[in-house]
């Protein structure tokens, strides 16, 4: 079991074709568990699982700082992609805040280095859209990083079509990191077409809806504190009922196959790429060595055309019930 690659965007990034979010090794998802995170790590790139995402905000700082511990002597043999653009103070992210400023910009760069124990930066992406800050002046001080070496190429998170063309107008953008599964269709009727005509990439974060799309899925309230899901709405009340209802497809197609709906979930996405145009990488993430190979082993399943429609017309907008974000955690995590 070894992943192979494939390029991400027409900027020259190739990356390995499903990659692992590190977020939850460090928040939203329970206790932190370093060593087996630093396994998992490991594990990953030993499959060929070498496209890594976390960000500053991650901790605050301490994901970044596990990835620069975990590859140690290893650097050379993953893709790392980081992020700027919350305000944090203090150590704390501070609300939903946002801070894209050129100079912020470039101190967030220089500390994600120390952090991150290396000389470069292979995905610098902007984590949100600030308000306050043209995007062209994002894009030029980015622009400028890379010009540096200290950045290899920029990319974009959930961003709207005004802002990742005037974006990519200043600086080519490589890939645009959102939200996108079989239960978070929000990009197909606007955003995959603009980046298919622009030649920037996908790459989904949350492909396994959080977890729901696992199949092995709990109320909210039956969740740890401090974990995500206890504030998500489509964990909770009537919400829960409708979506396990909407997702059973899923499960049926994954027991016909013998393998498990999160694979089933993640071939989705896989098989969506060529279908749209674009490059899709997913980033499912885990902090346990298990749940990696089971996400990896997705790579070496193929939906027929019937399983593919057949999971379109389960999972419509429509059909899932609830909002992606309460308002607590939204000022919590972004994803």
């Amino acid at each position: 079991m070894s992943l192979g690659k494939q390029k991400l965007g027409s900027q020259g990034l190739v990356v390995s074709s499903i990659g692992l979010g590190c977020m939850g090794m460090s928040q939203s998802y329970g206790p932190a568990d370093e060593a087996e995170s630093i396994a998992t790590i490991h594990r990953a790139i030993d499959l060929g699982c070498t496209f890594l995402d976390t960000a500053e905000v991650y901790g605050p700082f301490t994901n970044e700082e596990l990835l620069g511990r975990a590859l140690k002597g290893r650097r050379d043999q993953v893709t790392i992609a980081t992020k700027f653009g919350f305000r944090i103070v203090d150590g704390k992210q501070d609300g939903t805040g946002r801070d894209s400023r050129p100079e912020h910009i470039r101190e967030v760069v220089e500390a994600s280095l120390q952090r991150l124990a290396t000389d470069h930066i292979d995905l610098l992406y902007q984590h949100r859209v600030d308000p306050d800050v043209p995007m062209e002046d994002v894009a030029g001080a980015v622009g400028q990083l890379v010009a540096e070496g200290k950045v290899r190429f920029f990319g974009l998170s959930e961003a709207g079509i005004a802002n990742i063309r005037r974006a990519h107008g200043v600086h080519p953008v490589s890939a645009l990191q959102s939200e996108y599964s079989l239960w978070e269709r929000n990009l197909e009727p606007e955003i995959i077409p603009a980046l298919a005509e622009l030649g920037i990439g996908l790459v989904p974060f949350a492909p396994l809806g959080r977890g729901f799309l696992a199949g092995d899925v709990k109320r909210a309230e039956d969740y740890p504190e401090g974990d995500f899901r206890r504030g998500d709405p489509r964990y909770q009340g009537e919400n829960f009922d409708a979506n396990v209802t909407a997702a059973a497809t899923v499960r049926d197609i994954a027991a016909a196959k013998g393998v498990k709906p999160g694979q089933v979930a993640i071939a989705w996405l896989l098989a969506k790429g060529p279908e749209f145009g674009i490059d899709i990488v997913p980033i499912p993430g885990t902090k346990r060595r298990t749940y990696l190979e089971e996400n990896v082993a997705a790579a070496d399943i193929e939906l027929d055309a019937t399983e593919m429609l057949g999971l379109d017309m389960a999972l419509t907008p429509d059909k899932v019930s609830g909002p992606r974000y309460g308002e607590r955690t939204m000022s919590m995590v972004d994803r």
